[in-house]
């Protein structure tokens, strides 16, 4: 699969090479089509705004043919983003930060979702975080947001990072599997894993999206360098996601046909569930919560070796989303739906 990804992302890369990039028309008001590949990496639910965005047609309203691939793994991601293959890249704070700190040319420039997306799903006779002490905790990987969020809501819970063993487990229908199994005792899942979980009798221990502490799990990246070179653009992307998550907020209906489509569920009850879950989390402005960042500073700066201060002032730039909020694009939004 991943040799796949490969090959795919090598050939989009040539195609960007050789397709060429569209400006503004001199006519007011009007936008070329401008081709860009955005990355995402994965299909759980906080994945939501970028799919809407796409789904309801909001890149070809504002001028840009936004064709969406699936990146799966945060290095690849970054790896797309930094070679130009993947212009834009949604996905969550640690893969940029780390690669910032490496000295990667990478910026985050808005935020869709500041706060954990998962669940502590536990063995059934699992009544209280304490329980945990001692079992067996699978996450997808070391470094990324599930280690985080197992070592924030430990912090919270006053519970030692050591009195349990974390394991690598695999993605989310894997851990699922082992937690059925017993291979582990408990695991971080999302919807609509969550709710296959409660069906099979699995105890939901607790929803990290009410820790105290905060997240960016669903940001937008770019190179700071096409920020500069291609500013229009970034902000006729952020015109266009940032109603494609003010439209997945506020319209239940055309979220749940997202949903419904880019999940493959057909099951109305988890659609709505998983909906429920994510649609009153989701940032409208897509500003980034600072103190996510620097959550996120705090799991990253461990695996890299940091000299001088660290400069988060250019790791993070909403100076567009500032432009468009000066200019009351995010209030007319509301405006016309109001009127509606």
């Amino acid at each position: 699969m991943f040799a796949c990804c490969r090959s795919l992302l090598s050939r989009l890369f040539v195609s960007i090479l050789v397709v060429p990039v569209m400006s503004f028309t001199t006519l007011p008001g009007v936008w070329a089509q401008e081709q860009l590949i955005v990355g995402y990496d994965g299909h759980a639910g906080f994945q939501g705004p970028i799919w809407a965005t796409k789904d309801l047609g909001l890149f070809d309203k504002y001028g840009l043919s936004g064709e969406l691939v699936l990146i799966p793994g945060s290095a690849r991601g970054m790896a797309a983003l930094i070679s130009g293959s993947a212009p834009f890249v949604q996905g969550s704070a640690t893969a940029p930060l780390s690669t910032y700190l490496r000295g990667g040319d990478v910026v985050v420039v808005a935020a869709a979702l500041n706060k954990f997306p998962f669940s502590v799903v536990a063995r059934k006779e699992m009544r209280n975080p304490s329980d945990l002490i001692g079992k067996k905790i699978g996450i997808l990987n070391f470094g990324g947001s599930n280690d985080l969020a197992v070592s924030m809501a430990f912090k919270e819970w006053n519970i030692p990072r050591n009195a349990a063993t974390i394991l690598v487990s695999g993605g989310a229908p894997e851990r699922l599997a082992a937690l059925m199994t017993g291979a582990i005792d408990a695991t971080v899942l999302s919807p609509p894993e969550t709710v296959a979980a409660s069906r099979a009798g699995l105890k939901i221990l607790a929803n990290l999206s009410d820790l105290n502490a905060s997240f960016p799990q669903t940001l937008i990246m770019v190179r700071r360098s096409f920020l500069a070179n291609k500013r229009e653009t970034v902000k006729r992307f952020l015109r266009a996601y940032s109603e494609g998550i003010y439209e997945f907020k506020t319209n239940k209906e055309k979220a749940i046909k997202v949903y419904a489509n880019r999940l493959k569920q057909k099951d109305l009850n988890i659609l709505e569930e998983t909906y429920s879950f994510y649609g009153p989390k989701f940032s409208f402005p897509p500003r980034v919560d600072h103190g996510g960042i620097n959550n996120a500073l705090e799991l990253v700066r461990h695996g890299v070796e940091v000299k001088g201060e660290i400069n988060l002032g250019q790791f993070l730039d909403e100076s567009v989303i500032d432009e468009l909020e000066r200019e009351g694009f995010f209030k007319k939004l509301s405006e016309a739906r109001t009127r509606k």
